[in-house]
């Protein structure tokens, strides 16, 4: 907790991102590309699937990002409610549209899977349906920490609204225990993996580049948030003289 309080700092935590945002950027974009090019070239094509399944590689990591930026928003957004820290709002804010890209992604990519493999584009079944109302959510967010933002609000009101999404994640994770639905089962677990290892192993690659391309993101919109707070700060004060 001190080093949460620590961070809290701007000066502090600009200290640390500014060597930190390029690092996780290029180290992520570099994983990333090799495990696509592992999944696109070295591994097998699925018996049933065929060399559809390789879209498992960019689907999966951008599914975790959807919902992970999700929790990493209400994080921010909790922390902002209990102790005021006054980077916390700006985390949410800057996870929050990277969070929607990486959504809608998902979406996409599960679209583009599920046609050769259940015949159509989209099913209303209960992940896709709670994974699209997630986009949606974030959306929302985004406006409504806007019109906060603008109306001269004390971020509250978002910050509210942040942990009360958070109660779409475990329906987009059980969904598919809960519901009958086109949409597979869970093929990854803590302790294992329904998918062959000879197929599996690109995805650690994607997984954590992607991840660590999230990060790099969220921090560099951080860093120009707090910039923008800086300019508008200077120009009140001029304008006040």
């Amino acid at each position: 907790m001190p080093m949460l309080h620590a961070l809290a700092n701007p000066a502090r935590f600009l200290k640390i991102a500014r060597p930190l945002t390029p690092a996780l950027f290029w180290g992520g974009l570099a994983l990333t590309l090799f495990g696509a090019w592992a999944g696109l070239t070295q591994t097998p094509a699925d018996y049933l699937q065929k060399d559809s399944v390789r879209i498992l590689y960019i689907h999966v990591p951008t599914a975790w990002l959807g919902m992970g930026g999700w929790s990493g928003l209400a994080v921010a957004c909790l922390s902002y409610l209990i102790w005021r820290h006054p980077l916390a709002i700006v985390a949410a804010r800057a996870t929050a549209p990277v969070g929607a890209v990486f959504a809608a992604l998902c979406l996409i990519t599960g679209s583009i899977w599920g046609r050769p493999t259940w015949g159509t584009w989209w099913e209303w079944d209960g992940r896709l349906t709670s994974m699209l109302l997630l986009f949606f959510v974030y959306i929302a967010w985004i406006a409504l920490a806007r019109a906060d933002a603008e109306r001269g609000g004390d971020g509250r009101i978002p910050a509210l609204f942040g942990v009360a999404g958070t109660v779409l994640l475990p329906i987009i994770r059980y969904s598919v225990v809960w519901w009958n639905t086109l949409h597979q089962g869970e093929s990854i677990g803590i302790t294992r993996s329904s998918i062959d290892g000879s197929m599996l192993w690109p995805l650690w690659f994607t997984l954590s580049g992607f991840s660590l391309l999230f990060c790099g993101i969220v921090l560099m919109r951080m860093r120009a948030l707090l910039a923008q707070q800086k300019v508008e700060a200077r120009l009140r004060r001029r304008a006040a003289q």
